[in-house]
């Protein structure tokens, strides 16, 4: 038999999974009366097995007009968020590299996206003042977040 908080997360990621959007908005209430649990345990599922680091947003409010919005964020969406926010004006032209090829292993640009990256990288990193490089490297990065591939 499983325990409570399985239980809750199974009811959970089944109500996401009816939904196209990748967005549900549910009330603690409702799950409570339907699993026949107490809503602190309801928190505890959220804040455990809900996080961004698993690929979910969650809203919450309490009280009589209260809700529970989580959303699935794709994961290669976080992968790109983490890389933008690894450059820096200490970021070097291994560390890029390194990007690159964590991307091209995960499967996340083909190896002709990869070459031109590299070669791109490579041409304008001594030509650019940290700040400005920062900035095109970021932008570089966005753009290629914005064309990935859905999962």
């Amino acid at each position: 038999m499983s325990n409570i908080a399985d239980l809750i997360e199974s009811y959970i990621l089944q109500r996401l999974a009816a939904q196209q959007n990748r967005n549900i908005i549910l009330k603690r209430a409702d799950i409570a009366n339907d699993i026949e649990c107490a809503p602190s345990q309801i928190s505890y599922v959220l804040n455990t097995r809900f996080t961004s680091d698993k690929g979910f947003t969650v809203e919450s409010r309490r009280g009589l007009g209260g809700f529970i919005r989580i959303t699935r964020v794709p994961l290669q969406d976080l992968v790109y968020s983490n890389l933008i926010d690894k450059i820096n004006t200490d970021t070097t032209v291994k560390d890029l590299h390194n990007m690159i090829d964590y991307m091209l292993r995960h499967s996340m640009i083909k190896n002709r996206e990869a070459a031109l990256l590299l070669q791109f990288f490579d041409n304008i990193y001594d030509k650019f003042s940290p700040p400005d490089r920062v900035e095109l490297l970021r932008s570089i990065f966005v753009t290629l977040a914005d064309f990935a591939e859905e999962e």
